[in-house]
Formats: C-alpha cells, sequence, structure tokens
C-alpha cells in the first residue's frame, strides 16, 4: 500500500484496542490478582478473562503502534519528528505523573489500609520513594501512562533503523515481506516470541510483567513486527486470507492453556511446563493479532465520520479513562450489591465521566488539547485554508 497519512482499518484497530484496554482495566477489580483497588469479593472467572485479554491486548496495541509509525515517518526530518512524539507522548507522561496519577496511588494506599487521611494529606507523601520499589509513591511512569513512555522510548530508539527501512534499506524491507507473504510464513514471527517468552526468568527485574502482563523487552518485537506488516501489500493480502486459521489457531491455545495452567496454576521457571505454558502463550498471543489484523484489513475499510472523531478522542480517552475508573470503582465496589451490577456501574459511569470530560473539557480549550498530547484547535486562517480546500 502507499504511504499516506491515515488508513481508516489502522484507526479503526486502534479504537478498538483502546476501547478494549477500558473494559480490561473495568473488570480488574474482580480478579484474582493485585491492583490498586479491589472488590471485597474476586473470582477465578474474571483472572481467566483478565489472562485471556492480557494475552494479546498490550502486543497487539504495539503491534499498531508500529504499522502507525510506518505512516508516520513520511518525509519529516528526525527533529520534527521528536518534537511531535515530544507533544504527542512525553507531555501528557509528565502532566499525568504529577496530576492524578497521585490520586491514583492515593486511592491504592487507603485500600491497602497504607495511609490514612484525605487526598490532600498524601500529597507530600506522593513524592516519597519510587512506586513499585520498596513500597515507594511517586508513579514515575504514571501508573497505566507506562504505555506513553515506552512508546516515546522505541519511536525514538527505532527511528534510525525504520528510516533506513523505508529508505536505503528498503529492499531489505521488501525481501522480508515477500518472504513473509508467503503461506504462512506469517506465523514464524510466533517463535522469536514464544522463544523469549520461555528463556527470561520472571523473577529478573526486565521480566516484570507489571507493565500490561509481559516483560518489557518483548514489546520490542510487536512494535517491529507492526511496521513489517503494513510496509507490504502482499504481506496484508496473506494476513487476510488466513484471518480464519488464526483465529482456530488462537482458539485452540486458549483451550490447551486452559488445560495446562488453569488446571494446575502457574509453572516453575526453567521446567518443561513453563516451556509448553508460555511457548502457546506466545503463539497464541501473535495468532490472536493476526486475527484481529485480518479481520480489520478486511472488513474495516470505511471511513466515517465518527471514526475522525474517535481517532482524535483515542489519546485522552486512554488518559483519563483508568483514574476514572478507579475513582467511580472506589465507591461502588463499598456498596451492598450483586457484583455483576457494581461491573456494569462502573463500567457506565467512568465511561460517560470520561467522555463527558473529553467532549465538553479536553477538545475545547488549546490549553488543555496540549496537555492531553493532541493538536492545537486550528486558527480561523487555518479554517478557511480546509473549507476552500474542501469545497
Amino acid at each position: 500500500m502507499k504511504n499516506s497519512i491515515r488508513r481508516a482499518d489502522i484507526d479503526w484497530l486502534r479504537g478498538c484496542a483502546i476501547l478494549a484496554v477500558f473494559v480490561f482495566h473495568s473488570g480488574r477489580f474482580f480478579d484474582t490478582d493485585g491492583w490498586h483497588v479491589k472488590n471485597p469479593t474476586t473470582y477465578f472467572t474474571s483472572q481467566v478473562w483478565t489472562t485471556f485479554m492480557a494475552n494479546w491486548l498490550m502486543p497487539f496495541i504495539f503491534v499498531i503502534s508500529g504499522a502507525a509509525l510506518f505512516y508516520a515517518l513520511g518525509s519529516r526530518g528526525a527533529l520534527k519528528f521528536i518534537d511531535d512524539k515530544v507533544r504527542r507522548l512525553f507531555v501528557p507522561l509528565v502532566v499525568g505523573v504529577f496530576t492524578h496519577a497521585a490520586l491514583m496511588v492515593y486511592l491504592e494506599r487507603i485500600t491497602h489500609h497504607q495511609f490514612v487521611g484525605s487526598f490532600f494529606d498524601f500529597i507530600p507523601h506522593y513524592f516519597e520513594g519510587w512506586y513499585g520499589f520498596d513500597n515507594g509513591n511517586f508513579a514515575w511512569m504514571g501508573l497505566h501512562l507506562w504505555y506513553l513512555l515506552v512508546l516515546f522510548v522505541f519511536s525514538i530508539l527505532f527511528y534510525p533503523l525504520f528510516r533506513w527501512l523505508i529508505g536505503s534499506g528498503k529492499s531489505i524491507l521488501k525481501a522480508l515481506g515477500d518472504f513473509l507473504a508467503l503461506p504462512g510464513a506469517v506465523y514464524l514471527l510466533a517463535l522469536p516470541i514464544a522463544l523469549a517468552l520461555v528463556s527470561i526468568d520472571p523473577s529478573s527485574p526486565i521480566a516484570r510483567r507489571d507493565f500490561g502482563g509481559w516483560p518489557l523487552p518483548i514489546y520490542i518485537l510487536f512494535f517491529i513486527y507492526g511496521f513489517i506488516v503494513v510496509s507490504h501489500d502482499g504481506l496484508q493480502k496473506r494476513i487476510q486470507q488466513l484471518r480464519w486459521v488464526s483465529f482456530i489457531v488462537a482458539l485452540l491455545c486458549v483451550a490447551v492453556l486452559l488445560v495446562l495452567w488453569g488446571s494446575q496454576g502457574d509453572p516453575t521457571f526453567g521446567t518443561a511446563r513453563f516451556v509448553e505454558v508460555f511457548g502457546i502463550f506466545g503463539i497464541g498471543s501473535w495468532c490472536w493479532i493476526l486475527t484481529f489484523l485480518g479481520f480489520g484489513f478486511k472488513h474495516l475499510t470505511s471511513s466515517q465520520p465518527i471514526l475522525a472523531y474517535a481517532n482524535e478522542a483515542v489519546l485522552p480517552f486512554y488518559i483519563m479513562h483508568q483514574t476514572v475508573l478507579l475513582c467511580v470503582g472506589y465507591f461502588v465496589v463499598q456498596w451492598q450489591i450483586p457484583d455483576p451490577l457494581k461491573w456494569i456501574i462502573i463500567a457506565v459511569v467512568a465511561f460517560a465521566i470520561v467522555m463527558s470530560l473529553y467532549e465538553f473539557l479536553v477538545r475545547r480549550f488549546d490549553v488543555l488539547r496540549f496537555l492531553f498530547g493532541m493538536k492545537l484547535l486550528p486558527r480561523p486562517a487555518q479554517r478557511l485554508v480546509k473549507i476552500s480546500q474542501t469545497a
């Protein structure tokens, strides 16, 4: 496909992925893993759902991010590229770290009986220690905003490689795409993922799974894969053709994991069972991603007005969603009502609040647009140019 500014399928897939993150986090109150705020009763079935979504969710988002970067490179130089990433990613990260991340840490501390007092009492303590290390409070990565930090680092780090691949190295990129477009060859990309998962000791610092359920280095593979996929028309057509095969294999991986993992608990690193479980976990993840890409490339091709709105809203929505969910959930989980009803109330009310904040505040004022990584509103002269261009 030709390099262009926007692709409807990529935009649809990005929007669906961020909406899936919202659904994922809305259920975290009820699973058995630790989280910032928890329901008094947790459920193994909720944990199964959490693990299922973690298998593909953040990897898929990094694939979409790598794909979007292919189109973002364009003809811009390095300085303009870095300036764009600072505005889009680093600014909202820093803003989040020094504002609403503190509120999320506060809610965690009071619900875990680690602090007593108001939010304003907690603010001086927010800067005591690093969150994630020795019970520190300062959320240096913005909690869920870690994605913005990692994407910023990946974008800067791999800019020279990607720029080379679409320039002097385009023959290599094409040859790689030609090979992966061969029948079934795209599934070979699951092997490095599986190998990395089974080789990295979960107890090592680089293997911490606090970031979307995966060790951070493995996201590099997904990021690069997304760039490669959208660089080659034939590869994308092959992914479309194999979408049902990918779906069936992904379902089989889920079934096997339910037996191997669900029935016997977490495997021990270095054992054959660890290799089996996380090898299949990695293969299943890539097959789910190929499924979503295949169906997306096939069916999500129309550009509609709602897509333009969603594409602009997706970053502010992601930035705000977890903070709002935790604030709503903090109160709702204390109610004496059925837990499924709690989840519905948390999800519906939080979604309404996030969208209201975006619609009536964030998108309408340049200061807030800047702080949330959005482009500033066009000036009157710019609007006249756009109108004349569309007339």
